[in-house]
């Protein structure tokens, strides 16, 4: 569990912010938002797949623009 302890004279609003990217540094917002709906495996599958396409496709297109 995460925490942030508050000084002597801190605000609420900075103790928030400092939580907020503690939970995004640790990734347990983005499990959160994973865990929110279920996902079949096949889905999974197809979303992994399609992110690898897609950045094999950058990285061709980036090595056709260093070699023209």
């Amino acid at each position: 569990m995460s925490q942030v302890n508050l000084r002597k004279g801190e605000s609420v609003d900075k103790a928030l912010k400092k939580l907020k990217r503690k939970l995004l540094r640790e990734g347990t917002i983005d499990e959160m938002r994973k865990r929110k709906y279920y996902e079949k495996p096949t889905s999974k599958k197809y979303k992994k797949n399609k992110k690898a396409k897609y950045i094999q496709q950058l990285k061709a297109q980036e090595e056709k623009d260093y070699w023209s």
